[in-house]
């Protein structure tokens, strides 16, 4: 096993990009079965309507290649994202796969790191705040998962109708993190490292938190191809997947 650890987000698996899911597949067999552990932070999936898509088709070889993974002893770590808000225990169960907290603060080599998935610090985009509150109230997710799995799958693809006409109509700065948002939950967590996806924009920024050297380091998307940090003890990678 080699003293790497990995973390990816933003795959958005579903029917309509079977590519996608080869690649993560491809992934799974190779570049992560050698890992210390995976770290998924968030929209692994395009909606997820209740563990009961555990049996859907098309997220059926993701939640196999995930079981393969963990029954060979990496340990695999799964962030809820801003799609995939109802991955539940079931889930946890078919997967093998621990289900974290939005945010997790882990001790990476010796140095503490927040994890996000990233949704909660883009507070500029109100309506999307709002939005959110709202599908992560238990008393709402339990009111949606008494509906038929036709009704939520309805529900699912209509809302991500909605989310992608809306993102279109925003300014892109909108939809990014706000600065005072990222400082503030870093200052709470007593991190000066911090790693997160949502945006699609990966980048590893660097600049000073209260004198101090912090850094904040974006995960790519999977639409166009994989992407994945590659974090080992004193240094980190940001490297792009090709699609085979």
């Amino acid at each position: 096993m080699a003293d790497v650890t990995l973390f990816i987000s933003d795959l958005h698996l579903c029917a309509e990009r079977p590519a996608i899911t080869e690649l993560f597949l491809e992934f799974l067999r190779t570049d992560a079965r050698n890992a210390q552990a995976l770290y998924i932070l968030g929209d692994l999936f395009e909606f997820w309507i209740g563990d009961e898509a555990t049996h859907l088709d098309e997220f059926r070889p993701a939640i196999v290649g995930l079981r393969e993974l963990t029954a060979n002893a990496v340990p695999v770590y799964v962030m809820h994202g801003n799609r995939d808000f109802l991955l539940g225990p079931g889930f946890e169960r078919a997967s093998g796969c621990k289900l974290l907290p939005d945010p997790t603060r882990i001790d990476l080599y010796g140095m503490p790191v927040l994890l996000m998935h990233g949704d909660s610090l883009c507070t500029r985009d109100i309506d999307y705040m709002g939005f959110r509150k709202m599908v992560r109230d238990p008393a709402w997710q339990r009111e949606i998962l008494k509906k038929s799995l036709t009704e939520r799958e309805a529900i699912a693809r209509r809302y991500r109708e909605t989310s992608r006409a809306n993102a279109a109509a925003k300014n892109l700065e909108i939809m990014d993190v706000t600065p005072d948002a990222v400082e503030a939950v870093m200052r709470e967590h007593a991190v000066l490292r911090l790693i997160h996806g949502h945006t699609h924009r990966p980048a590893e920024h660097h600049f000073t938190l209260d004198s101090e050297p912090a850094t904040r380091t974006v995960l790519g998307d999977w639409f166009e191809q994989g992407s994945v940090l590659r974090v080992m003890p004193g240094k980190q990678m940001l490297q792009g997947l090709p699609l085979r």
